[in-house]
């Protein structure tokens, strides 16, 4: 069976535009890439834990902080890896100079006998909804089409 990963997709309101926050992957993997490689915070979802409970507790731990208010369910999609991903949107602000990331080992350079320690998340920005598109890895691009259509929803509703 496979994983399942839980997110938020951080979103606000800025000159009459909705911005996301999208996380950038930390380690060597992906220095220097940029567009297609950027995320949502999410990870594994642990053996008896909610959804809503991981997604909160791995944007806090990729992170540093976690906004309040209420997770609302956006969508669950599949990766191309096979792994799941259950969203959740979450209107606020997170200020990105406050970034706080776990971090984890990997033997580096390859074959080197040496630790190193990496963040998580090395950096973390707010992208309009059209950029937002083409830096979000391509199989989470259906996130960002699922905010938009919430958010009209809403407005329709209102």
């Amino acid at each position: 069976m496979a994983a399942t990963s839980a997110g938020i997709v951080l979103y606000r309101h800025r000159d009459r535009a909705v911005q996301v926050l999208l996380a950038h992957p930390g380690g060597p993997f992906w220095r220097g890439r940029d567009e297609g490689a950027w995320t949502i915070p999410k990870g594994l979802v642990e053996p008896g834990e909610h959804p809503q409970a991981t997604a909160r507790r791995e944007f806090e731990e990729e992170m540093g902080t976690m906004p309040a208010g209420e997770l609302r369910p956006l969508a669950r999609i599949r990766q191309r890896g096979g792994k799941w991903v259950e969203a959740f949107a979450l209107e606020s602000d997170f200020e990105v100079s406050a970034l706080r990331s776990n971090s984890f080992t990997l033997e580096w350079p390859p074959h080197s006998g040496r630790p190193a320690e990496f963040p998580e998340v090395d950096r973390a920005e707010w992208f309009a909804l059209d950029e937002a598109r083409r830096k979000i890895l391509a199989s989470q691009e259906p996130l960002i089409d699922a905010l938009v259509e919430l958010l009209d929803q809403a407005a329709g509703s209102a």
